[in-house]
């Protein structure tokens, strides 16, 4: 049996359909808020939206920017306090209450060497898991969370979207 050649410009039509199939689940894109001083790389276009809270007895407007890809949400909240010295006690009030709303349990503490904390929990009687960071720069304090079923978060997701953040 005689094995026909492919003419190259079918293998070039076959290599460029096959190529315009790939649709990456994450579109990384630079993200700059309109409403607090930070930039992330997020997966997909995100929304913002702010809403008037209380933290640990302070009063602040929390301003969200968030998508949701892959079945992962990405987000960032950002406060600005009228009052610095009250900053430990709202980031320890943000990241109580990130835990509370998953009923999660800390899976691995934030230390010396890990910036990330890492939670699991449940979402409407499904299984989590919540990648957190919860930080201050100046009078500003963010949270940043990656949360979604375990087998969709993936180490390198994780990492992309947490060392992206620059509070500027």
């Amino acid at each position: 049996m005689a094995i026909k050649k492919i003419p190259m410009f079918a293998l070039i039509f076959l290599s460029i359909l096959l190529l315009s199939a790939c649709n990456p689940t994450f579109n990384w894109r630079e993200i700059h808020s309109n409403d607090a001083p930070f930039s992330v790389l997020m997966p997909g276009k995100a929304d913002s939206f702010s809403q008037d809270i209380q933290l640990a007895g302070v009063p602040v407007k929390m301003t969200m920017t968030a998508t949701d890809v892959g079945g992962l949400n990405f987000a960032v909240g950002s406060v600005k306090l009228a009052d610095a010295s009250k900053t430990d006690e709202v980031l320890g009030a943000m990241q109580n209450g990130m835990i509370k709303n998953i009923q999660g349990n800390i899976t691995k503490p934030v230390t010396a060497t890990n910036t990330v904390l890492e939670v699991q929990g449940k979402v409407g009687g499904s299984d989590v898991v919540m990648a957190a960071r919860f930080l201050n720069h100046g009078s500003w304090v963010y949270q940043v969370i990656v949360l979604g079923p375990q087998n969709k978060m993936s180490p390198d997701v994780i990492e992309t979207f947490m060392s992206s953040f620059v509070a500027n």
